[in-house]
């Protein structure tokens, strides 16, 4: 039963680890989605001015 306890353990932290690189992972995409969005709203803007 020790054993089985063991790669229960080993599991459950491979599925915490990827769980945690997966949200960062789409934290970082909307964020970098969010700046090139508001760039590209700045340069509109300043070309519309013009």
């Amino acid at each position: 039963m020790d054993k089985n306890k063991k790669i229960g353990l080993i599991i459950a932290i491979a599925s915490v680890v990827a769980a945690v690189s997966a949200a960062l992972t789409a934290f970082l995409i909307v964020k970098e989605k969010k700046k090139k969005d508001d760039e590209e709203l700045t340069h509109y803007l300043e070309c519309s001015i013009e």
